[in-house]
């Protein structure tokens, strides 16, 4: 590999094509079923295009710093994780009442307009709900058969058979916890970190790594995994919820101010609350979490971030979570390639400035 960005652009060209090559082979299972299937394919299709692919890049290099070989195989394996990534983006975008991911249509506004559309009978936002709630479970179910059908050995499989299955556990009571911060209205730092480490941080970061040195037979690595991942992780969520308020749309793939219409209970949002003095502090509850907000409002609230303070001890603190992630890793023992590797991809998920 002549470069290290060149073997990131790699592993993300190749996952891509191994998920559309499985998405074609169900394409044609769905086909003798039921042709009216076709469109659910083409909407779960379109749900695994795009995106960093960090789960699976993090898979791979956790695999290769264990000493695995650069293989199709490993490649196939790691691509399972963005099969249970989408599955999550589709749930979440459910529960977040989501109108658009990476620019298009959520899956459930994609069904819902196309029951509009067709005037069939019952509520077409329920209609969407449903299907949306039945595609996120087939990816779910699809991560298992990609994982499986990797090529690895069945040895190396189970060993990281327990990893995959903790992720998802720790993933959905993040996104539980998630759910409480926003229905209790609760704004802490602890309370908005808590949810980061376990939706995001060990998700993201810090379990893909686990699951590549555990199917590369290599446990020596975890901790200095875990040393590695789980700051890294926290960067990465902090810089999404600055760019949740103050990010370009053309960007982000979302509306401006959905995060705020959302009501995300984000660390942005809970240092803000914790700074504000007393008119901001009925400001930010006004505006948070308001489905109707505007323009102005939106303004009015990135005002509040800056003004309190937020926005800039947000950036110090997904600093501080970079460097202390790229000092573990300098010490890690793992091949010189694999640790460039991992350097670049903490800059990729962290260092997105506005």
């Amino acid at each position: 590999m002549a470069t290290t960005g060149a073997a990131l652009d790699r592993v993300r060209d190749q996952v891509n094509e191994t998920l559309a090559r499985f998405v074609e082979r169900q394409r044609a299972l769905a086909t003798e079923i039921a042709g009216e299937l076709l469109p659910a394919m083409d909407a779960l299709a379109d749900a695994l295009t795009g995106g960093k692919r960090l789960r699976a890049a993090f898979c791979y290099w956790g695999w290769r710093g264990a000493g695995g070989n650069d293989s199709g195989e490993i490649l196939t394996a790691a691509s399972a994780l963005e099969l249970l990534h989408a599955s999550a983006l589709v749930h979440d975008d459910v529960l977040d009442g989501s109108d658009t991911r990476r620019g298009r249509p959520t899956v459930h506004r994609r069904f819902a307009a196309q029951h509009a559309a067709m005037g069939w009978h019952g509520p077409a936002g329920s209609f969407g709900t449903s299907v949306a709630i039945l595609l996120g479970d087939l990816l779910l179910t699809w991560t298992d058969e990609l994982y499986h059908s990797s090529g690895l050995p069945d040895a190396a499989l189970r060993r990281g058979r327990p990893i995959l299955d903790i992720m998802r556990t720790e993933v959905m009571a993040g996104q539980y916890l998630d759910l409480l911060e926003q229905a209790s209205a609760g704004v802490t730092v602890a309370g908005a970190l808590r949810v980061i480490r376990f939706k995001t941080a060990k998700y993201t970061i810090e379990r893909p790594l686990h699951l590549g040195a555990a199917l590369a037979g290599d446990d020596t690595l975890m901790a200095g995994y875990t040393a590695y991942g789980m700051p890294l992780g926290a960067a990465f969520q902090l810089r999404d919820d600055v760019l949740g308020v103050f990010g370009d749309p053309a960007e982000t793939g979302k509306p401006a101010g959905d995060d705020i219409r959302e009501g995300k209970r984000t660390v942005l949002t809970a240092i803000a609350r914790e700074k504000a003095a007393t008119a901001q502090a009925a400001a930010i509850d006004r505006l948070l979490g308001n489905p109707a907000i505007d323009d102005a409002g939106i303004a009015e609230f990135r005002e509040l971030l800056t003004g309190t303070g937020a926005l800039a001890e947000c950036e110090t603190m997904i600093d501080r979570y970079t460097a202390e992630a790229l000092t573990v890793l300098d010490r890690l023992p793992a091949p010189p390639e694999a640790k460039t590797a991992l350097a670049d991809l903490a800059i990729a998920a962290t260092a997105r400035r506005l």
